[in-house]
C-alpha cells in the first residue's frame, strides 16, 4: 500500500480532538470532594513558622478521600490563619492515583482552595489500557476533568488488545 494511503487512513482513524495540542479528558471517574480533610504522612517534617510553610520529606503520602498523591518531597503552604492548607508542591517523581486512573510527573502543584492539580514535566496518564503523555496536565477536582497541554501522545487500545 503506498505511503500516502497509509498516512491518510491513519489520519481518518484518529479523532480530530486527539490531533490538537490540548484536549480534555476525564480523570478519576467521580468528582473529588475537596472539602474532605487532607492527610499527609512522611519520614520527616520541617516547619517554618515565619512564612507558614512546611516541608515533608521521604515517602510522602497525601490522602484526600479517594485521591492519593505520593512523592519524595512536598512543600505545604498554609492559609493566612494557619487553620488549613492552601496549596502543596510535590517534587521528585510524583504519582497521583484516583479510582482506576494514575498520573505521573516530575512535579505537581495542588491548589486546595481552587480544587486543581497541575502536573508538569514528563506527564504520563494511565486510564485502564490507554495511556496519554504530555508536557503538562491540569486536573479540575470539582468536575473530574483533566486538560493535557503541550505535545500530546496517546496510545489507545481496546480491551481485546490485552
Amino acid at each position: 500500500m503506498p505511503f500516502k494511503v497509509i498516512v491518510a487512513l491513519l489520519f481518518f482513524c484518529v479523532p480530530v480532538s486527539l490531533l490538537a495540542q490540548n484536549f480534555q479528558i476525564a480523570f478519576g471517574g467521580l468528582q473529588q470532594d475537596t472539602s474532605q480533610p487532607v492527610q499527609v504522612t512522611s519520614d520527616n517534617l520541617s516547619l517554618n513558622q515565619k512564612d507558614g510553610s512546611a516541608v515533608f520529606d521521604g515517602n510522602v503520602l497525601i490522602v484526600q478521600g479517594e485521591m492519593r498523591l505520593s512523592a519524595p518531597s512536598v512543600s505545604v503552604f498554609y492559609n493566612q490563619d494557619n487553620q488549613g492548607i492552601s496549596r502543596m508542591i510535590a517534587t521528585g517523581r510524583v504519582l497521583l492515583v484516583k479510582s482506576e486512573d494514575a498520573a505521573e510527573a516530575d512535579t505537581a502543584e495542588y491548589d486546595v482552595d481552587a480544587g486543581t492539580i497541575v502536573m508538569s514535566g514528563n506527564v504520563l496518564l494511565s486510564q485502564g489500557v490507554n495511556t496519554l503523555a504530555s508536557d503538562k496536565m491540569t486536573v479540575d477536582l470539582e468536575s473530574g476533568a483533566a486538560q493535557m497541554h503541550g505535545r500530546v501522545k496517546t496510545i489507545m487500545r481496546s480491551e481485546d488488545d490485552n
